[in-house]
């Protein structure tokens, strides 16, 4: 029998997701979002077959959540006795302790299996139009299971993301997870909003190049999410910053005191742990 998938959020990840299942599966796909004109607009263009309603919550084989980490966990315990029985729900958030801590245990008891997700893709843009069928196309899927998934629930997920172009599919625990990425995603993107704010800035036309561009490029960030994911994993975040805060201090310092050798060795070892990691 044909699957069906519900999507909930039909942004740019929830979006591409449809699109990517309608392009490498034929599952039936269901979609959920606050706003009607991208219900309507998915539908015409054929991401999904129809609007989940109540009755759909029960018929979904597999639930996808996309949306920020508090709707997420707001929408899942809100609806979680409503779910099918068996069903694999997935959230796509990008922080995993907060979800995961408040999901697991509920979707247990309820007789679902629940997974953690986080797909590494994304854009500098954010919203149902940006969505691509390709978003995901050799990208890593990392999944976190928990108290509330079966080793086939988590086999079974790895299959469907495979399925979905991903070229790699990582399991991890939330707590590395949260660790990683505060390293990986947020940091840059905390350093890219603080760099663009220099004066300097206004005034960048004609001596900017590629370092510039590809520093700058994900300070276009939608402030709202960034702001709940900072928050929701504010201390593994917090520890980054310090990092690099101490580091560009060991910089600033070797420039404004003329220290030649310090500041070559730091760039040597700059330089080398680049090589080194890839």
């Amino acid at each position: 029998m044909k699957k069906t998938v519900l999507i909930v959020g039909l942004g740019l990840i929830g979006g591409s997701m449809a699109k990517a299942i309608r392009a490498n599966t034929d599952y039936r796909i269901l979609g959920h979002d606050i706003s009607e004109k991208v219900l309507s607009d998915a539908r015409f263009l054929g991401d999904i077959d129809d609007i989940a309603d109540e009755a759909g919550l029960a018929q979904a084989d597999i639930v996808l959540v996309a949306l920020y980490p508090v709707p997420t966990v707001e929408y899942i315990l809100k609806n979680i006795g409503s779910f099918k029985k068996g069903c694999v729900i997935v959230d796509l958030c990008g922080v995993k302790q907060y979800v995961c801590d408040r999901v697991a245990a509920e979707a247990r008891a309820h007789g679902v299996q629940f997974v953690g997700g986080h797909p590494m893709s994304g854009r500098e843009f954010s919203g149902y139009e940006y969505a691509k069928d390709d978003l995901f196309a050799g990208a890593s899927m990392i999944l976190v299971p928990n108290a509330g998934s079966s080793e086939d629930a988590v086999c079974e997920m790895e299959q469907f993301f495979t399925r979905l172009g991903f070229g790699r599919v990582v399991r991890t625990t939330a707590e590395q997870h949260d660790r990683m990425i505060a390293f990986t995603s947020q940091l840059a993107h905390v350093v890219s909003s603080a760099y663009i704010k220099s004066p300097e800035a206004l005034l960048h036309s004609g001596y900017s190049a590629g370092s510039y561009k590809d520093l700058t490029r994900v300070a276009r960030l939608n402030e709202q999410m960034w702001t709940e994911l900072f928050l929701r994993n504010a201390g593994p975040l917090v520890r980054e910053i310090d990092e690099i805060v101490s580091h560009l201090k060991e910089y600033r310092d070797a420039i404004a005191e003329g220290r030649e050798d310090d500041l070559r060795r730091l760039l040597k070892e700059g330089r080398e742990r680049k090589e080194r990691v890839g």
